[in-house]
């Protein structure tokens, strides 16, 4: 049995080894490809649209400051996710919760499914409880004798991410349904999450991603122990030395203000206030009111200031990119709309999609798409207005083509290396170490989201 588990784990990673080589080889960082893109897409305005160089240039020049308020929203689900994740109460969780598993198959589902929930809560969030989780299960699993293959443990944290477009994070389902949003103001009308968030098909597409990838993970597992690459250390070494310098931080009266839970408290508390006056009132989710539940939660959380901004410092690190690229992002929408490239690439999406196969070609742009825009945000604002004009060209609902582009961007994101990067880190691993089962993550995760689209688009 073990010689024949052997032969099909070595026959997966034949399967996936010209995948792994390309991605590692070929594929730079999103920043050039955010540079790049700029490029091509100025190159196609001048190329097919009337625009000239002057037009193109200040279309891009005035674009780059139209995405500012979105870009900070996106900042903060990754910056207060990742705070969240990392508070103490949040940490004894993940400790508890990794003594679950008692074999290495429910080990490696019990981590995907976790991940996968606190992913739909919040992207940032799932990125970092997914490895923090696969850690603990890891060193749990070795203390009580369970072998378990480390980066397939990792694989299945970071799977988890395979649904964050599909939850309450969302960046196009959240920004469609805030008032103001460059998604509203070309529909004329906010989209409200019910309308796509918990849209019967979509928490249908949820459910199904869940069961069909927890099985493929299942199935790839390697079986031989000689195969099996445990956690190197124990995570847990330091704490002891790591704790009693927190201890003697209160000195003097300022130290104290420093260490009071009762302040961050007293926010938390306002903030819960505020969110729940506003729901009661017939608010909505929106970007903002995301962001706020995640900080009110943070401030409930932690023990006192100085280790909130102690574990912002920690998390602001992975916020970086996103302020870099995105003005890039926002330019390359300028350049679209002051040339009218636009309308281009929208009726040529026209001239080759139906309104039962639109859900399942833009899905599929998407996904590639995705490899030169990796961060969701920025891809509904390149490729958000195109798909959304050639929808209601089409008729199509804009939830579905709001949802349809949501599944390609977080598809692919199984193989393009961007969000990977922290969970990598955390791990201390590398991408080629992974990718051969985030691979089976992508082809499991791509059949459920082409058929559910391609059901919708006939009426199913």
């Amino acid at each position: 049995m073990a010689e024949h588990d052997s032969e099909r784990g070595s026959l997966v990673g034949a399967m996936m080894r010209p995948i792994n080589v390309v991605v590692e080889r070929y594929i730079p960082s999103a920043l050039v490809f955010a540079i790049v893109l700029t490029v091509v897409v100025a190159i196609l305005a001048l190329l097919l649209t009337d625009a000239g160089i002057g037009a193109v240039v200040i279309g891009w020049g005035d674009g780059l400051s139209g995405l500012l308020a979105f870009m900070t929203q996106m900042s903060l689900i990754l910056l207060l996710g990742h705070t969240l994740a990392n508070t103490a109460p949040v940490r004894r969780l993940l400790r508890r919760l990794a003594d679950m598993p008692r074999t290495s198959r429910q080990a490696y589902v019990f981590v995907f499914v976790i991940a996968t929930l606190a992913s739909l809560i919040s992207w940032g969030l799932g990125l970092v409880v997914g490895a923090l989780l696969a850690i603990e299960v890891a060193a749990r699993g070795r203390a009580k004798g369970v072998k378990l293959h480390f980066p397939l443990l990792i694989a299945a944290g970071y799977s988890g991410y395979v649904v964050w477009h599909m939850g309450y994070s969302g960046s196009g389902t959240l920004a469609a349904a805030t008032e103001g949003s460059f998604i509203a103001k070309q529909l004329g009308h906010t989209v409200p999450i019910t309308d796509t968030i918990f849209v019967w098909w979509n928490l249908l597409a949820v459910l199904a991603t869940i069961g069909v990838v927890a099985g493929a993970l299942v199935l790839v597992a390697p079986r031989d122990e000689a195969e099996i690459f445990e956690l190197a250390h124990d995570p847990h070494a330091d704490d002891a030395r790591d704790g009693p310098a927190a201890a003697d931080r209160s000195q003097t009266p300022a130290d104290r203000m420093d260490s009071s839970r009762v302040l961050t408290l007293l926010i938390g508390v306002a903030l819960s206030a505020y969110i729940a006056l506003h729901y009661a009132r017939g608010g909505t989710a929106s970007l903002n009111i995301v962001n706020w539940t995640f900080l009110a939660l943070i401030f409930l959380l932690v023990r006192s200031p100085s280790e909130l901004t102690d574990l912002v410092k920690n998390a602001a690190a992975n916020v970086g990119e996103i302020l870099l690229q995105f003005p890039l992002y926002a330019g390359i929408m300028g350049i679209m709309t002051a040339s009218g490239l636009i309308t281009v690439f929208s009726q040529a999406m026209v001239s080759i999609a139906t309104p039962a196969t639109f859900g399942l070609i833009e899905f599929v742009t998407g996904g590639i798409v995705n490899f030169f825009v990796p961060s969701g945000g920025g891809q509904f604002a390149v490729q958000g207005p195109i798909m959304l004009d050639a929808a209601a060209r089409l008729g199509v609902d804009p939830s579905v083509a709001i949802l349809a582009l949501a599944y390609g961007d977080q598809w692919t994101n199984m193989v393009q290396p961007f969000w990977a990067l922290p969970v990598l880190a955390i791990a201390g691993l590398r991408m080629r170490d992974i990718l051969s089962f985030t691979t089976v993550t992508l082809i499991a995760s791509g059949l459920v989201f082409a058929v559910v689209l391609l059901c919708v688009g006939a009426g199913v």
